[in-house]
């Protein structure tokens, strides 16, 4: 493999955080930060518990989860749209560099960034409300296979979008929406029991599920339920990609 052509377009996509610090990472920090204020200080005034742990911790989980893949997402999209918006995607497809480390490049770059963010958001919750962590290996296994699963999904809708309108549209109206509805704020169990089964449709459930158990042990589905729903989805991003890379797609001039 050639490692130095995936160093460098690692690290230029890493440098683009630098140079857009503000929006990459203090804002989604700034934004977790007032969900912790009004959900934590509004809501958890009214809801003490649930599962027996505070609802301040509670929504811990489902925060990071939420900033996790939002920006992982839009990290990918973004990184891999603005070099086919500049033309400057053929540069890199000429280049000595195979298609698996051109993913490899632009999905660890988003997926880091992501990883980032959600870290000082674990850290700055620890302000807020007193935080522990019963699963730490299983919180590290969801956490990476989030952000790689959702840097995947949107490397996948930056190269399907032709305009800054479609690059938008799937997180605005669609991932956003499934990641609020997924628990994020809630247990599932609170539902009414018709609307718990539409629940379990949404794909978010699964994953903020598992990250949960990983800290208080308490879900709304099994473990073994919430890893395999997120290796699936891993799974079908791996094969789109490598779909994308074999036929050319949107890729050729």
């Amino acid at each position: 493999m050639n490692f130095q052509a995936m160093k460098s377009i690692y690290f230029w996509e890493m440098a683009r955080t630098r140079r857009t610090l503000m929006q990459s990472v203090v804002s989604p920090v700034l934004s977790t930060s007032l969900y912790f204020v009004v959900f934590g200080g509004a809501i958890g005034s009214r809801i003490s518990e649930v599962d027996g742990v505070s609802y301040g911790a509670f929504i811990v989980p489902g925060l990071i989860m939420l900033s996790l893949m939002t920006q992982s997402l839009s990290n990918a999209s973004f990184g891999i749209y603005f070099p086919q918006f500049t033309g400057m995607i053929y540069e890199v497809l000429s280049a000595p560099v195979s298609f698996l480390e051109i993913t490899v490049a632009y999905v660890g770059a988003a997926a880091t960034k992501a990883m980032i963010v959600g870290l000082i958001i674990f850290l700055t919750a620890g302000f807020f409300v007193p935080i522990e962590v019963q699963h730490p290996v299983w919180m590290v296994t969801f956490f990476l296979l989030t952000a790689i699963t959702f840097a995947l999904f949107g490397f996948i809708i930056g190269i399907w979008a032709d305009n800054f309108e479609k690059l938008q549209f799937l997180p605005l109206l669609i991932v956003t929406p499934l990641a609020f509805l997924g628990g994020s704020f809630y247990s599932i169990d609170m539902l009414p029991e018709a609307w718990q089964k539409v629940a379990l449709l949404n794909p978010v459930v699964y994953l903020i599920s598992g990250f949960r158990w990983s800290f208080y042990g308490q879900s709304d589905v099994s473990l073994g339920l919430s890893i395999s729903m997120t290796l699936i989805f891993l799974g079908v991003c791996l094969y789109v990609v490598r779909w994308i890379f074999k036929t050319g797609y949107k890729l050729k001039p």
